[in-house]
């Protein structure tokens, strides 16, 4: 049995068959522990204000179409009840709109809820530790979207991996995140950034991720 303080996570989804499955699967991980499952966002977010006795949730698990306050319409009110918990929007909607919406809207993580249990796993465990984690399919629409708005010289000059590095930069990943997150060494990460700064004339990571926001490659965050 571990003595590490396990991940507290707390589940939104009005789905109860699916809520069962994710919640008996985590019962074999030590170092995760559902603390609480809610059908709607507004039943979480008034335990959240009035149960004090319940352990604070380290992750949340967050559907996007929930009867009542949607998921989007619920991720600001979440963050601003729990600023340190760490949100990963577990969804069947692949749309645009919902997806950029919620990570603009702070979601550490975006996983569609084809996702194995495995990954899901996965995903709480890396946006705990400071990470971000998204679905394959999504971090390639995300890539793909930022490759066809470059609009500057600077920008058309990066790489498809120098743009992907930088997409991760973005969600907060350091060097040795972004190596094992595309399998590569930590030596090529800093060969791939040390180009991407020259290229966009800069001199970090936040120049760079200032400048990208600035021209729209990355979206902002709506809470800044």
């Amino acid at each position: 049995m571990s003595s590490l303080q396990p991940i507290h996570v707390l589940m939104i989804e009005d789905h109860p068959d699916y809520r069962k499955v994710i919640s008996l699967g985590m019962e074999t991980e030590e170092d995760i522990d559902i603390v609480n499952t809610f059908g709607t966002a507004e039943r979480a977010l008034r335990s959240m204000d009035y149960q004090r006795e319940q352990p604070s949730p380290d992750v949340i698990l967050l559907d996007l179409n929930l009867p009542g306050m949607s998921g989007l319409d619920a991720l600001p009110w979440l963050r601003k009840s729990k600023p340190a918990a760490k949100v990963i929007v577990l969804s069947q909607s692949n749309q645009e709109e919902d997806i950029l919406e919620a990570i603009s809207a702070g979601a550490a993580g975006y996983l569609l809820k084809s996702a194995s249990l495995d990954e899901i796993t996965e995903a709480i465990r890396t946006v705990h530790s400071g990470g971000a984690s998204l679905d394959s399919g999504v971090a390639k629409f995300i890539l793909e979207k930022m490759q066809k708005k470059t609009p500057t010289c600077q920008f058309r000059d990066l790489s498809s991996r120098e743009l992907e590095i930088l997409t991760l930069l973005g969600e907060g990943l350091l060097k040795k995140e972004i190596a094992d997150h595309l399998k590569i060494s930590t030596a090529t990460v800093a060969t791939h950034v040390r180009n991407m700064y020259d290229k966009l004339e800069v001199q970090n990571a936040p120049a760079a991720i200032s400048k990208a926001y600035q021209a729209g490659i990355l979206p902002k965050d709506k809470n800044d």
